[in-house]
């Protein structure tokens, strides 16, 4: 079996399986280049209006595959050639221009729980379990890492998390915002039913309003000023922009086509 799967839920909605049971589905560092691809390609799929991300067998990830670390992460060096590749991944993630989310079950650990930080939504099962162990294995996660976590739970709880290397459950997670939603039934479904609403609506304007959020929100807003400037201007130029306003006028759902 490979271990990364894709599929589609409908013709809308595509999902990531990250596949490794036997190893708790964690990622080696050709796992990081095939996801960094896979999301680089759907971002040029336009019938794709939104993903999931999730793992096999009850668990979303442990996290970077540690085994490899002695031949891979040996130094300074090799760890700093590791760690951009792990970085181009979460961009990838990141800046994809639809909505994305982390369909957690099990753990999400390290990596892992970063992974699931870099998608817009985070949707997990009761048992659920999110980790960074970066100060019980004397790494320092990196800035970019910190800032997603930052982000999301504030200072104070960030510091607690990282400081302590403890597991937090799902329960604590969805107080502190780390988890937006949690769910009885099976996180993967759950998330389909939070992007089907998406999904409907205008791909370019979603596109538009993620850059300006994430560039907000990480301080690239002068960074991405041109490129929002750029989407701004699609829309208003779009098919999309014109059925929006006609569905708007004659009561009736809009039919937008991503263009």
């Amino acid at each position: 079996m490979p271990d990364l799967i894709i599929e589609h839920l409908d013709s809308r909605i595509a999902v990531v399986t990250v596949n490794r049971p036997q190893r708790r589905n964690a990622i080696n560092l050709s796992l990081w280049r095939e996801l960094r691809s896979t999301f680089e390609t759907f971002a040029n799929e336009p019938d794709v209006r939104g993903v999931i991300l999730t793992g096999a067998d009850g668990h979303f990830s442990s996290g970077a595959d540690i085994s490899e670390f002695s031949k891979l992460r040996a130094d300074s060096e090799m760890g700093q050639a590791y760690e951009t590749d792990v970085e181009a991944c979460y961009e990838a993630i990141f800046s994809l221009p639809k909505p994305t989310v982390a369909a957690v079950d099990g753990y999400a650990v390290g990596g892992g729980c970063a992974l699931a930080m870099t998608c817009d939504f985070r949707v997990a099962s009761r048992r659920a379990a999110f980790g960074i162990p970066a100060a019980r294995l004397g790494i320092v996660y990196s800035p970019r890492e910190c800032r997603m976590l930052q982000t999301l739970v504030g200072n104070a709880n960030a510091k607690r998390i990282l400081f302590s290397g403890d597991t937090v459950p799902a329960q604590r997670a969805l107080e502190i915002g780390l988890v937006d939603e949690l769910t009885e039934a099976d996180p993967v479904a759950a998330a389909a039913g939070l992007l089907k609403g998406m999904a409907a609506k205008a791909p370019i304007a979603i596109a538009g309003m993620k850059l300006t959020l994430n560039a907000i929100a990480h301080d690239r807003l002068k960074d991405q000023e041109a490129n929002i400037h750029e989407l701004t201007a699609r829309a208003f130029d779009s098919e999309d922009y014109r059925e929006g306003a006609r569905a708007f006028l004659e009561k009736r759902e809009p039919s937008f086509v991503g263009r």
